[in-house]
């Protein structure tokens, strides 16, 4: 498909244009060595931060540069105690963050920031899409703090499962960079055996004229991924139509190159094609533009645009006795593709679908904050992410040999509109003057709101990549807003006694709900809700090596609008449709043949941690205990009370969902040997859902998405000023796919470990950066190295090889 033009390409030479003429402008200058920051570690005396109630854990720039080969922002979280990010391949759109109890289907239960911006996708909770990591270049990251859990007041409910925090930096001086990657992936499942490859340029220029600093970057990602799905031929009922294997009025077709394996449930299956073979082109622009009122007072403006296309391709793995690909079967009882034949035995089989998505996002971001470290500080933050432009086009399946890229029909699915926007006004108050005052209180007000408009249409007569919307299909509609106050006071009440305790008043609104199907429109009254949320922390220095700290807090976390409002369906008992006679007898809301939950109630987190830490000479090793009761999860499951006979699936809220864990961590610098970095961690988590009146049968089972362990490993070896290397090891235990039969106990995955199940992995990294001189560092690098076939219900990247060139001025 022929991809529209898009106004990025003009940023990026620019960018170009500006770096190739600062060398000159340069020389000038006196020259003073960049030093990439240094690991944080705690000193032998340590300090106990304020306004920090929660284990916090941090990556620099530095060890970013010298571990990571991604090239994504996610990258950075890769060897950060109890975190995954879900990034089935380089650029993948759908990256959900996983930290501690919380799985990869977990958006809206984590938050993500960037320099005080939201990138985190509060409009669902799921791994689709995921935050908006491509809104920050990898390159352009200072440092990254995660904080776990809803300890602190100052961040909204979605924090019970920690706060992500990305820093950039607004330059003093002039300062340029430039990078080029490319990758490479050999893939090998089933009928696909392939080489996918990429590359990744990203140019940045920056500097302070007096009072005003600017910095512009550019980023672009073109990469061809692996298949992600895969289609499964069914095997022909009984109630099908006959065969007819030859003659007149034949209807099947025997051919050959399927792959047999066994799915999830140890069942037969029978893989025909793979699909979602992603072309992806990103490009990311970002202007931070800074004036300095007063050396203690800044205003930042940050204008980003985010460009995407991406061109899925399909392989079918089928050929006929003349060897011409077969995509798929047909409907019609006399057609020569009715079924299909493969050893013997006849199939229906799904055309893939071929698509094509473009989308354009904006975010507008505004920050004025003072800084005098004095008796008062402020600050206001606003943000804006629109996306202006988001239009994916679908095709449908053809019989027999004809493509699905020749299909004359298909679906368009247009989100233009969707986004959100926030506003933080915060203040601080020392009432001794300074940062070390006895008292440091935080105050402030929050308000944020999100839009989401989704509408889907049947594509009029025509080619499914031109012809035009046609008949509306299904639509969702629906904004939720939240403001909310708060206090926090960090009293230091001894040198070796600090007491973090604040709460949080909130007040979400759910509004303009309304979604389409089966040509009716349901729209949903407004509701408000109101939540209070304490937080207390307590720590003490046992000695000058030793400190212990407990914490405690209550997140309220209040649904998103596809939560409330995207269409769900309902099913007979044995999974079968209900029929019109059936669905005019539901009571209302039910009386449509696809509803939603706009009744849903926010989910309460009461967590806890006891954090006991160890200050090394050169290190920090910390070992944590932590849980949490929550209560009116939000769950998605089938609720089998409601309509007797018939099974509602959606997300419900469940009364109890109870979990714990434990979790140690390790960072050292110069273990054993000088130039030795280590840092490691290991947790373990046990969830379980305690109460669920609308399904009893699910009490005492496990929670699916959460693994049972998680673990890393990362080494990375000065052996000079110049050259360092890294070997890193990421693992991850067991988890279910699904929730267990609520009749029986049994979970859904008895065989995990395939395509469509939720893996357990071990995986080995490895990286070498060179420094060839003040300007010039080389690197070469290896993802998973022992080529592990993973999956994540989809396969992750098999073994991929990195090389990248910088150049910093």
């Amino acid at each position: 498909m022929k991809h529209s033009t898009f106004r990025f390409n003009g940023i990026f030479l620019a960018v170009i244009a500006a770096i190739s003429q600062l060398p000159a402008a340069h020389a000038a200058e006196q020259e003073i060595d960049k030093q990439l920051g240094e690991m944080v570690i705690k000193s032998d005396k340590p300090a106990i931060p304020a306004n920090v109630p929660s284990t916090t854990e941090s990556v620099t720039a530095q060890q970013i540069a010298e571990s990571v080969n991604s090239v994504s922002s996610a990258g950075a979280l890769q060897y950060v105690p109890s975190v995954h990010v879900r990034e089935r391949f380089i650029g993948d759109v759908n990256g959900g963050l996983a930290m501690r109890m919380y799985g990869v289907n977990s958006s809206a239960q984590t938050i993500v920031y960037a320099d005080g911006l939201l990138l985190s996708n509060f409009l669902n909770n799921s791994c689709c899409p995921g935050p908006r990591w491509g809104v920050v270049s990898q390159h352009s990251i200072d440092r990254v703090d995660v904080m776990y859990g809803p300890f602190s007041a100052l961040y909204p409910g979605n924090s019970i499962g920690g706060v992500v925090l990305m820093t950039t930096h607004m330059p003093s001086k002039l300062e340029a960079h430039a990078q080029i990657d490319v990758f490479n992936e050999r893939f090998k499942l089933y009928g696909t055996d392939d080489n996918f490859s990429g590359n990744h340029l990203a140019a940045t220029v920056g500097n302070k004229v007096g009072d005003w600093s600017f910095w512009l970057s550019a980023d672009r990602l073109d990469n061809h991924s692996h298949p992600t799905d895969f289609t499964a031929a069914t095997l022909r009922k009984s109630t099908e139509p006959a065969v007819v294997a030859s003659g007149p009025g034949r209807n099947t077709t025997t051919v050959t190159g399927a792959y047999f394996d066994q799915d999830i449930a140890n069942k037969q299956r029978v893989n025909t094609a793979s699909i979602s073979a992603d072309h992806t082109v990103k490009n990311d622009g970002t202007l931070k533009v800074a004036y300095d009122f007063s050396p203690s007072v800044r205003a930042t403006y940050t204008f980003n645009v985010w460009q995407n296309t991406s061109d899925k391709a399909v392989e079918s793995y089928l050929r006929d006795a003349a060897g011409s690909t077969v995509y798929g079967t047909s409907t019609s009882a006399t057609n020569p593709y009715r079924f299909v034949r493969i050893n013997g035995q006849d199939y229906s089989v799904t055309a893939p679908s071929v698509s094509y998505s473009e989308a354009e996002y904006f975010m507008h971001g505004l920050s004025v904050k003072s800084q005098t470290g004095g008796t008062w500080d402020w600050e206001l933050t606003a943000s804006l992410f629109d996306q202006s432009k988001d239009v994916t086009r679908a095709s449908s399946g053809n019989s027999g040999t004809t493509p699905s890229t020749s299909a004359t029909a298909g679906t368009i699915t247009i989100l233009d509109g969707t986004g959100w926007q926030t506003l933080d006004l915060r203040g601080e108050w020392r009432p001794g003057g300074n940062r070390q005052s006895e008292h440091q209180v935080s105050f402030g007000y929050h308000n944020d709101s999100y839009t989401t408009k989704s509408d889907q249409y049947n594509l009029g007569a025509g080619n499914w990549q031109t012809s035009n919307a046609g008949a509306l299909n299904t639509n969702s509609r629906g904004v939720t807003s939240t403001d909310a106050i708060y206090l926090q006071d960090a009293w230091q009440i001894a040198p070796a006694v600090k007491l973090v305790v604040g709460g949080r008043a909130e007040k979400w609104t759910a509004s303009d709900g309304s979604n389409y199907a089966s040509g009716t429109n349901v729209t949903y009254q407004d509701k408000t809700v109101q939540a209070f949320s304490p937080k207390a922390s307590l720590t003490l220095l046992l000695t000058d090596d030793w400190s212990l700290r407990s914490s405690y807090g209550r997140g309220v976390r209040f649904p998103t609008v596809n939560e409330l409002f995207k269409n769900v369906g309902i099913k007979t008992a044995s999974g079968g449709n209900p029929t019109p006679a059936e669905i005019a007898a539901f009571p209302a809301p039910y009386n449509v043949a696809l509803t939603n939950n706009p009744n849903l109630k926010p989910e309460t987190a009461e967590s806890w941690e006891f954090a006991l830490e160890r200050f090394l000479p050169s290190g920090l090793w910390r070992t944590s205990v932590f849980g949490e009761e929550r209560r009116n999860a939000l769950v998605s499951q089938s609720d089998v009370t409601t309509l007797p006979g018939f099974s509602i699936s959606s997300v419900q809220n469940v009364d109890r969902v109870r979990t714990y864990g434990v979790e140690t961590s390790l960072q050292s610098r110069d273990l054993l040997i000088n130039g030795l970095d280590l840092s490691g961690s290991i947790a373990y988590i046990h969830s379980r859902i305690a109460e669920n009146r609308a399904n009893p049968g699910l009490e005492n089972t496990e929670l699916p998405l959460v693994p049972d362990w998680r673990a890393s490993m990362l080494a990375v070896y000065h052996a000079s000023d110049a050259l360092s290397y890294s070997l890193g090891w990421r693992y991850s235990g067991r988890q279910h796919s699904g929730l267990a039969n609520a009749t029986t106990g049994a979970y859904p995955d008895p065989n995990p470990n395939t395509y469509g199940g939720r893996s357990s992995f071990s995986v080995f990294d490895a990286k070498v950066l060179y420094r060839v001189s003040r300007q010039w560092s080389a690197s070469v690098g290896v993802d998973n190295i022992t080529n592990v076939k993973y999956y994540t219900l989809y396969p992750y990247s098999q073994r991929t090889i990195f090389a990248g060139v910088k150049f910093d001025l």
